[in-house]
């Protein structure tokens, strides 16, 4: 990023491209009215409108921006002749705005007319600084973005109580706060509170602010009830012109924070994004350069800063593919691909749970906080039905003594689950998800078991990562009602299941599986009935030639600096430990039956299982290095590799074996592919999931012969195939 910008006159730069660029903009007005104030005074209030309803928010297009920006200066002239004595910015119904509309950003065409856009930002918005009179944007509804950057450009800011959602979401979607944030919000409420609202919320699925937070944050200066926000805000306002109301603000930076805590704060949460996401992502450390710079200096060089930034990111490959990311997750995911109709979903008042392990009970849990019914839990003796009973007891009641959860609803919860080891209590259950031990013969005698207890129209689901799901029903006399239902762990936090449909799988069984999924509020994608599905296959071909290459002499370390660019959230030696080294070794295994000539097995891998770990930890469990034992279990390799072959080796395997379950219709597009990736594995959204980066680097072109999607996901900033892989320092 360019730290050191030159401050230029935004009026005298030419804004046509963007305008080209706009098409079709849904132009948000600026509509003007005068207000009367006390002593003679005049407000001019601006509301903010595009003309549609609050299913479509007010956006900030280049014809949006321009048409603000021309308001500006005539409410500037009618300042300079004493016709107004302020002005405020409001918006519609329930909506301040929204910031840039990414389906237009995305179609920039080049970095020099991404950059107009960011100084198109700060010459409209800032404009709000220099009336010559008070400014004020009264926050009614709904400010992200840049909808929230109009109000920080402003001299005062009221809010509304009920305002749902107030954030700077940029650096989630592979941008900055480039319309003055980067630099105003630290300068207005601190170093710290700054640092949480556009990097640390954004980064934790995008949290939001309410009114609430954004007064006690110093974002706004007073709060307002919903029923008469805007005559009290106006009232206000005519008290801070007039001279009758004073404004505080205590949690602005002093002389000390700007000495002392401003770098120290950007420092520790440098160390904390190394540590959290790697270094691949390049718009949170973008935003931390910008952040740490608006320590000192003046207001033009830091918007100068904000538009190299912004231009930077814009025209580089992470927004597109953060985008492209984006919408699989907020539009794809809401529609999955081959879903029955939710018609053909069959009723569930009872729920059955095979096993009261942790598995087992966080899935007894989660089904009775989201459906509300009666579920029954089962295991081979009543000790550990009674442990898991009590496991589950407890988490209802650690979700009431957080305030999560009413001691009503906690009771009511309490009292819908039970345990026991008869079977016959499964009688009255509509679905029953097994859990126990991921070997085949087991699973089938389970199913075979129950089936002779439930009732004919009783759905019941597998949770197993990698076993045939067709094999599990071999032993049922009604196939059709089985259907796979893959979790991730931790069971409550991971986003995705994968809805597994055998070849016997009927059309309500599988519409039951993706109705009770959105219930549960997972996203859920469909894929056959293939060894591993979707995510453990992809990972089971990473960590497999992951391992292969330490098998054959390469140190665990050059393996962990070889895949780095994948900007994975753990490597994958660290993955091994979290889902464990005996569940990983099995996988690889069951993968190394299914495709031997694919797929590598391990022994290392099983003797590391015996020894328990790979990596060496201090006691707070940070990892320190490889543990010695690990490193001594594998010595003896012989023909060691490279970490660029070993890149090489891993990118083009996985674009072979995307590919073959592509054409084997394990899934119906790369689409699915990568929202399986990035919800069930965490493949980073910068990247775009797993298909773009393998295109970007040239992979599945290596492999054969074309992409997996046309045109690629990528910048028009990229030169080369692997353009699209930067590692920050």
């Amino acid at each position: 990023m360019t730290t050191t910008s030159t401050p230029i006159d935004y009026a005298t730069l030419d804004f046509s491209p963007l305008v080209v660029v706009s098409g079709d903009e849904v132009v948000t007005h600026s509509f003007v009215r005068d207000v009367p104030l006390s002593g003679g005074r005049t407000l001019a209030l601006l509301t903010l409108d595009n003309g549609r309803d609050h299913t479509r928010p007010n956006t900030l297009g280049p014809v949006t921006l321009l048409e603000f920006s021309g308001v500006m200066d005539e409410l500037t002239a009618r300042a300079g002749r004493g016709e107004i004595h302020g002005v405020a910015v409001t918006g519609k119904p329930f909506i301040l705005a929204a910031g840039a509309d990414l389906s237009k950003v995305s179609e920039i065409p080049s970095r020099e007319v991404g950059k107009l856009l960011a100084q198109l930002g700060h010459f409209a918005l800032g404009k709000l600084s220099t009336l010559g009179v008070p400014s004020f944007v009264f926050i009614n509804g709904l400010a992200l973005g840049g909808g929230l950057e109009v109000a920080l450009n402003a001299d005062y800011r009221t809010v509304d109580e009920t305002v749902p959602a107030i954030a700077l979401p940029e650096v989630f979607l592979g941008l900055i706060p480039g319309w003055g944030g980067s630099y105003l919000l630290p300068n207005l409420v601190g170093i710290e509170n700054a640092l949480k609202v556009i990097v640390e919320n954004p980064l934790k699925n995008n949290r939001t602010l309410t009114g609430k937070d954004a007064l006690e944050l110093g974002i706004a200066d007073r709060m307002f009830r919903s029923v008469s926000f805007l005559e009290d805000s106006i009232r206000w306002a005519d008290g801070v012109i007039a001279g009758r109301e004073s404004v505080s603000r205590p949690n602005a930076p002093g002389k000390i924070e700007r000495l002392v805590k401003w770098d120290a704060a950007i420092g520790i949460a440098r160390k904390m994004l190394e540590s959290r996401i790697g270094t691949v992502a390049a718009s949170p450390y973008a935003a931390l350069d910008l952040i740490k710079a608006a320590r000192a200096g003046t207001k033009a060089e830091a918007f100068a800063r904000e538009d190299d930034a912004l231009a930077d990111l814009i025209s580089g490959d992470q927004l597109p593919a953060s985008i492209y990311s984006f919408n699989l997750v907020q539009k794809r995911a809401k529609r999955p691909a081959g879903a029955p109709d939710k018609a053909l979903a069959r009723p569930i008042g009872k729920v059955g749970v095979i096993g009261a392990g942790l598995m087992a009970s966080q899935f007894a849990l989660l089904f009775v906080r989201r459906l509300k019914v009666p579920v029954v839990i089962t295991d081979l003796d009543q000790a550990r039905v009674d442990k898991g009973v009590a496991y589950i007891h407890g988490e209802i009641r650690t979700l009431q003594d957080k305030g999560r959860i009413s001691s009503d609803e906690a009771n009511r919860l309490r009292a819908l689950v039970t345990g026991t080891t008869d079977k016959a209590d499964f009688a009255d259950a509509d679905w029953v998800i097994e859990a126990v031990f991921e070997e085949l013969g087991v699973k089938q005698d389970v199913f075979a078991e129950i089936e002779k207890h439930i009732s004919p129209t009783a759905i019941l689901a597998t949770n197993t990562s990698s076993l045939s799901v067709e094999q599990i029903g071999a032993k049922l006399a009604h196939p059709e009602r089985l259907v796979g239902f893959h979790f991730f762990n931790p069971v409550a936090v991971m986003p995705l299941i994968e809805v597994v449909n055998t070849p016997a799988t009927d059309e309500a069984t599988l519409s039951t599986a993706m109705v009770i999924a959105a219930k549960l509020r997972k996203n859920a994608v469909i894929t056959r009935d293939t060894p591993g599905f979707v995510v453990n296959r992809v990972l089971a071909k990473l960590l497999g030639e992951a391992m292969h290459a330490v098998d054959t002499g390469t140190p665990f370390e050059v393996v962990d600096g070889a895949l780095a660019s994948f900007g994975l959230p753990m490597t994958p030696f660290e993955l091994l430990e979290l889902v464990g080294l005996k569940v990983g070794a099995h996988v690889l295994d069951t993968h190394h039956a299914a495709f031997p000539d694919r797929f590598f097995e391990s022994t290392n891998l099983h003797r590391l299982a015996e020894h328990g770990r790979i990596l060496e930890r201090n006691s707070s469990g940070k990892i320190t290095g490889f543990d010695k034992g690990a490193v001594k279990i594998v010595a003896g390799g012989t023909t060691p590799i490279t970490a660029e072959e070993i890149l090489r080796r891993v990118e083009d395997g996985l674009a072979d074996e995307i590919k073959r379950m592509l054409d084997d219709d394990v899934v119906h597009a790369p689409e699915d592919i990568d929202l399986c990736m990035l919800l069930g594995a965490g493949w980073p959204f910068q990247m775009g999931g797993i298909t773009p980066y393998l295109d970007r680097v040239g992979a599945s072109e290596r492999v054969f012969g074309g992409t997996f999607h046309t045109p690629m996901v990528r910048g028009v900033g990229s030169a080369s195939p692997t353009a699209g892989v930067p590692v920050l320092g």
